[in-house]
């Protein structure tokens, strides 16, 4: 079985690499502090993201960006926003023939860009996948039952990395639709924090329903625009995800968004919070990006306005309310 290493010892990347050392992969997983790595090793958990879930004998932790680069296969999980910055320095250590897994979903607030353009920009030798899907770490790394989207240019380096980490009770799903696999994930982050507002506002399930399936036609208007597929984003990477994310206070963005409709500070929430929340800042992205095409994206850009543009919740939730009534097919609302 090949080397295969995890960039990002949070709870997702740790939950991938219990799950690829499952898959009989020799595996590092490599975080930034060498005092995190210490525990990990010693501890045999990562009790800060994933705790009181055994990781697998001979599963390593190391902080050196060297021996995690010396890898078949190396799985990146870490924040959209940070993604460039791990790219770089990555880029020295890297043969050209390791294969990149990019496990991030968000897209890039400064420059717009999707984390495929990402890899592309940074490192354009490097062959590369991206994994997507309706998956809570700690299910998966317990084992139970998850699927997920694996997209991939080159059908023959995509089955090789689904057979590299699939597993019985993980089983990943080739495309070569690797702008669609990548779509659903970063907005799907908006549209749990809305759904979160719609919670934590107490406006019922009614309201939760009809906005998840708006917000579907969302997904589907800026995939049409960027060159996705529909059966991609009707699938687990975008329908999938998006059904899981908008329904359960394990989501880091529907808890947050609960918790703005509760009459909570954003920055304070933030700062009570050792894990980035995707969502907060894809926002500006997203409807940067609906400018962009021209196309209507109003459930992401009111989250938007909340989260950045010093908009009341109420006040959100009432325009949305009081945009005109349309045809299903061209509604944005």
């Amino acid at each position: 079985m090949p080397q295969l290493n995890v960039i990002g010892a949070g709870a997702w990347g740790t939950a991938l690499a219990i799950t690829a050392r499952k898959s009989g992969n020799e595996v590092h997983l490599w975080t930034r502090n060498q005092e995190h790595a210490d525990a990990l090793n010693g501890e045999g958990t990562n009790s800060r993201y994933l705790a009181n879930i055994q990781l697998p004998e001979g599963l390593i932790a190391t902080s050196d960006i060297s021996t995690a680069a010396r890898a078949e296969i190396l799985m990146i999980v870490v924040p959209a926003q940070h993604m460039r910055e791990i790219l770089y320095r990555l880029k020295p250590e890297l043969d050209d023939q390791t294969a990149l897994v990019i496990c991030s979903k968000g897209i890039e607030q400064d420059r717009g860009r999707l984390m495929s353009e990402v890899v592309e920009e940074v490192l354009p030798s490097s062959p590369y996948a991206i994994l997507s899907g309706p998956n809570f770490a700690h299910e998966v790394a317990i084992g139970l039952p998850a699927a997920a989207t694996l997209a991939c240019q080159d059908p023959d380096i995509g089955r090789k990395l689904v057979e590299a980490i699939g597993l019985p009770a993980f089983r990943p799903y080739y495309t070569d639709d690797v702008v669609g696999a990548q779509i659903g994930g970063a907005v799907k982050n908006v549209l749990a924090i809305a759904c979160g507002l719609v919670s934590g506002g107490r406006l019922g399930e009614n309201a939760r329903a009809a906005l998840i399936t708006r917000g579907m036609a969302e997904i589907l208007r800026l995939g049409e625009k960027m060159g996705a597929r529909a059966e991609t984003l009707m699938g687990l990477s975008g329908l999938g995800d998006l059904v899981l994310t908008c329904s359960s206070q394990t989501s880091r963005n529907f808890s947050l968004g609960a918790a703005l409709g509760q009459g909570d500070i954003l920055g304070e929430i933030l700062q009570e919070r050792h894990v980035v929340t995707e969502g907060v800042y894809t926002a500006s992205a997203i409807c940067a990006m609906a400018e962009k095409y021209n196309i209507e994206m109003p459930i992401c850009c009111a989250v938007d306005e909340i989260l950045n543009g010093g908009t009341a919740v109420s006040n959100a939730i009432e325009e949305l309310l009081a945009r005109p009534f349309r045809d299903e097919k061209l509604a944005g609302f």
